[in-house]
């Protein structure tokens, strides 16, 4: 490997032998010293180093000098080999010319002619060393980069998994190595479930790769939706969705967009001669508990409470309402702007492993509108009817549900309704 290079520039010969023997006697052992008699002889010494990637840590030049003068050759120098350390070695240099040596070529030291040798080599000794430092300071400053870069990679990933506002809840920082087992968290959070209607026979006529497909494909749809709408989904499971949002109205809004994003995607799969999917989608807003489980080697985040349970128990209702979207009377009552949305109490149900009845709402959603007007107007009906049917007296429920239908045939709760009572009016005839 070559030595690096001391380069003394001056035009004239003598200064310039006397100037290599001295630093030759000093430095030749380690580096070369390499001479030129003007600033163009100088520039393309540099070039051909450069070009064999040979260190240059001291640059010596004259001022006066033909064609380039020593100023203007170490800015030169400084825009190609800006660690290069410069030397302005001269007895005619005026303040105007060091000045731009200086603020242009930062130049390191001024040394006056005729020189000290014992002023010139250890000018030039520390030069060096601090060529060699600054090389060595940035070496570090790389390996901190890459490092940083791969840490920061690692978090992206880390967050793939886990969501970044899961852990702000927690009331962590963003950095994983804070988050320890059995870390928990009380919080107040409208729970939304989502669920592929009929998945297990979709999925019975794809193969493992193409539900995969198919899958994320979905999911590719509804994940920005809700972190659009300030949540965060908690998990995966299968084709269902478990999302968190701090609000009941962005549950709500994420909810309606999550229809609409359904739309894209079955224009997509019709598009593909393929069918068209449907998904319920459950609300509930309350009080849970955000955390870690597992053990010290493998460690989960988890969301746990009755809050949970009754969402995933809502989302299921949407099955037998026929209604996409059900939210509880506890969201509804924690939403700050009701009156944006259009709902309707469908029933009070007993939900399994809880203990008190529980309101359900359906929030309306079509594009077209004069479905929800009609339905809306005829709710007096629906809603008698629902009273009836609790009371169990069917035969007199089934006249305002059909009254309900025959206003909106697309009513599908009041359809719902309607075939249940027929149902149960049969069974007592029975």
């Amino acid at each position: 490997m070559a030595k690096p290079v001391i380069l003394c520039v001056d035009d004239e010969k003598i200064i310039l032998s006397s100037l290599k023997e001295q630093l030759k006697r000093t430095f030749a052992s380690e580096y070369s010293i390499e001479t030129a008699e003007s600033g163009e002889e100088a520039l393309e010494i540099l070039a051909d180093l450069k070009e064999n990637s040979t260190g240059i840590p001291v640059i010596i030049s004259d001022y006066i000098m033909p064609g380039i003068k020593g100023d203007e050759l170490l800015i030169k120098v400084h825009a190609e080999n800006p660690g290069t350390l410069k030397i302005l070695l001269t007895g005619q240099a005026d303040t105007e010319a060091i000045g731009n040596a200086v603020n242009h070529a930062k130049l390191y030291r001024y040394i006056s002619k005729p020189w000290e040798q014992a002023d010139l080599e250890m000018t030039v000794t520390e030069a060096i060393r601090s060529y060699f430092q600054a090389i060595k300071l940035e070496e570090q400053n790389q390996l901190l980069i890459k490092a940083n870069a791969e840490l920061e990679q690692k978090v992206k990933t880390f967050f793939k998994f886990v969501p970044a506002q899961f852990i702000e809840a927690l009331n962590h920082s963003a950095n994983p190595e804070d988050i320890h087992l059995g870390d928990a968290s009380k919080k107040n959070m409208a729970v939304l479930f989502s669920d592929i209607r009929n998945f297990t026979d979709l999925s019975e006529k794809l193969s493992p790769e193409e539900s995969f497909e198919f899958i994320n494909r979905y999911l590719a749809y509804m994940g920005p939706v809700v972190r659009n709408n300030k949540g965060f989904i908690d998990k995966y499971i299968g084709d269902a969705i478990m999302a968190l949002f701090e609000s009941s109205d962005n549950a709500i809004e994420a909810a309606s967009e999550m229809l609409k994003a359904l739309a894209e995607f079955n224009k997509e799969r019709i598009s593909g001669g393929k069918r068209e999917i449907k998904i319920g989608i459950g609300i509930h807003t309350g009080s849970l508990m955000l955390g870690t489980v597992g053990e010290q080697d493998r460690m989960q985040t988890t969301v746990i409470g009755e809050t949970v349970n009754i969402a995933a128990r809502t989302e299921t209702m949407t099955k037998v309402y026929r209604t996409p979207i059900i939210i509880t009377e506890k969201t509804k009552s924690d939403l700050n702007k009701q009156s944006a949305y259009k709902m309707r109490l469908i029933d009070r149900v007993k939900m399994r492993g809880i203990s008190y009845d529980v309101d359900i709402f359906e929030v309306l959603q079509c594009p077209d509108k004069t479905i929800i007007e009609k339905i809306l107007k005829s709710e007096p009906e629906f809603q008698k009817g629902r009273e009836l049917y609790q009371k169990k007296m069917y035969k007199e429920a089934i006249v305002h549900f059909q009254a309900c239908v025959q206003a909106c045939s697309q009513d599908e709760v009041s359809q719902s309704y309607l075939e249940r009572c027929k149902r149960e009016e049969e069974y007592f005839i029975e």
